[in-house]
This record gives structure tokens, C-alpha cells and sequence, in this order.
């Protein structure tokens, strides 16, 4: 287990609100939005699903702030230790409350409690902690940079993990919305946590490669779940995956056509229109832009 920094995780926090979208599984949904020092930070979905024997953490928000009203809400719905905490992703939003819930003693008795995240997220992280740090620091108006955990356990394709009496199956998948996606399904509910595999109202970000994560989506949508939890907006009952990959497509077929056309990349990035429905494509859209240009003008054919 990697720690970057110190700083002190808060020591107790009003519970976060939580809902339960299918027995035993919990949601927090998180404010569409960028970080900000008034929100904490509190901008991407979480959840935890409890069995009969112990409980899991789905992702832990974006600061200490965020993992530790995670960490009451836990206590709030159940007396069971957690066993587990699963990371979708590395991105800050989804891993700085990881140290508050990990230090935060949910844990009882000897019950060991498993970090897990796909084998490439440590990797990932350690190359941008300089700027993850940076950044939190001036979103969040800290006094000083974030302490960054990197899960210990490393999953390369699929891990069961039983809460008892409740199976979780951990998927990881290629490159798509990063390099290091993992997904968690409990099978007893059909409830998926996607991650920022699936974003919904807050506009799809790139920052993998765009035609894997293309590539990816059939294989999603056959999972079968009957709820999706995404890395942000709603929780979706059936396939939600629809708005997202026309999007996604779109931006696809524009940039594709800007390259024919021999568009540089500046004019390009103010010539792809962005789309309508989504929130904060101000911040984004012009960046899936750039990076969906730096990854096609390279490919073969169309």
C-alpha cells in the first residue's frame, strides 16, 4: 500500500445521505459538478453492499471529507464490519476519501479489510500524484496536499469476494474510459457499479481511448444488470448506456472527419460542436476533443 503525503483524515462526520436501491445495496449519489471547496469535494457516486457477514465500500469521493461521512454512513445502516473497499478508478474524485475510511476503524474484531483495484491503477496514480495533489489542493482550499492511498490488492480479469451469503464479482476491463476500469456486480440484486465506465447527465470524459471504450460497451450492456450505478449522475434501472455512446460515436466521427480534412488541432477543437443534454461540457468537451484527436490521427483506415 503506497501513501503520498500526509494530512490529518477528519476524525468523525455527519453520515452522508445514502439510499437503498436494492436490499442491502447502498447509493450515494454525488453532486454534479466540479470539486470545490464548497461541495468538499463531493462529486462522484459511492455505494456499499452489506451480506450477511461483513460489508464492501464501492469507491470513497473525492476527500477525507467525503470518506469520512462514508464511513458513518456505513454505521448508520449496518453493525457489520467492512471487509472490502473497491476502487473503480484512479481518479482523485473517486480514490481521496480512501483514507479516511481505511483509517477510520469499520473494521472489527480481526476481520482484515481487502484494498482492492485493477493491477494497473497504482501505476497510473504514482504518475500523476504531483498533479492530483496540486489540484485538490487548490479546488478544495486545503492547508496542505491530500493523503493519496493506492489499494494494495491488484485484480487482473475477475475476483470473487463473499460478504457471506453475497457473491461480488470484480471485473477488470481494456483501456476505455482509463486504463485501469473495474467494475463490481453483485449477482443477487443484478446491481451494477460501473465507475466512470458509465457517466450519465455529467458529460462522458476521455481519458483512456475512446474506440476501446466504444469497444467495451456491448460487453457492459450484457451483463445484464437491471440497475446501473454510474461514476456520475442518477442510478439507471436497465440499459443506460444508450446517450453516452451516441455521444462518444459522435465525437468519434467528428474528430475522424476534422483528420480527412486535414483540420489542425486547434481549429478543430472549436469546430466539434458540443453536444446538448449533457452538464459541464465547458469544462470537458473540448478536452475529449484533444485527446480523441491525439488517438485517431494515428489509426489505420476508419
Amino acid at each position: 500500500m503506497l501513501v503520498v503525503s500526509l494530512l490529518p483524515t477528519i476524525a468523525s462526520a455527519s453520515p452522508a445521505d445514502v439510499s437503498e436501491v436494492a436490499p442491502g445495496v447502498f447509493v450515494h449519489i454525488g453532486q454534479v459538478a466540479e470539486a470545490s471547496a464548497a461541495n468538499a469535494g463531493d462529486t462522484s457516486n459511492w455505494g456499499f453492499v452489506v451480506g450477511e457477514r461483513c460489508v464492501a465500500v464501492i469507491d470513497t469521493g473525492g476527500s477525507a471529507a467525503t470518506g469520512s461521512a462514508l464511513r458513518e454512513a456505513v454505521r448508520a445502516h449496518t453493525d457489520r464490519p467492512v471487509c472490502a473497499i473497491v476502487i473503480t478508478h484512479g481518479h482523485p474524485d473517486h480514490l481521496l476519501g480512501l483514507a479516511a475510511v481505511a483509517e477510520g476503524g469499520i473494521a472489527a474484531g480481526e476481520l482484515a479489510v481487502r484494498q482492492l483495484a485493477h493491477q494497473r491503477l497504482a501505476a497510473a496514480v504514482a504518475a500523476r500524484t504531483p498533479a492530483y495533489r496540486t489540484l485538490a489542493q487548490r479546488q478544495l482550499g486545503l492547508a496542505g496536499p491530500p493523503q493519496i492511498i493506492v489499494p494494495g490488492e491488484r485484480v487482473d480479469g475477475e475476483v470473487m469476494l463473499d460478504l457471506g451469503g453475497r457473491q461480488l464479482r470484480l471485473q477488470t476491463w481494456k483501456t476505455a474510459h482509463t486504463d485501469h476500469d473495474l467494475t463490481v456486480y453483485d449477482s443477487q440484486t443484478r446491481t451494477l457499479f460501473a465507475g466512470d465506465l458509465l457517466f450519465v447527465t455529467h458529460l462522458p470524459v476521455v481519458d483512456g481511448n475512446l474506440s476501446g471504450w466504444l469497444a467495451q460497451t456491448p460487453a457492459l450492456r450484457q451483463l445484464g444488470s437491471l440497475r446501473t450505478i454510474p461514476g456520475h449522475g442518477p442510478v439507471v434501472k436497465g440499459d443506460g448506456w444508450q446517450a453516452q455512446t451516441e455521444y462518444l460515436s459522435g465525437l468519434r466521427h467528428a474528430v475522424r472527419e476534422a483528420l480527412k480534412q486535414r483540420v489542425p488541432l486547434q481549429h478543430a477543437v472549436e469546430a466539434v460542436p458540443a453536444p446538448d443534454g449533457w452538464q459541464l461540457t465547458e469544462v470537458y468537451h473540448r478536452r475529449n476533443v484533444t485527446a480523441a484527436y491525439a488517438e485517431l490521427e494515428w489509426e489505420d483506415g476508419d
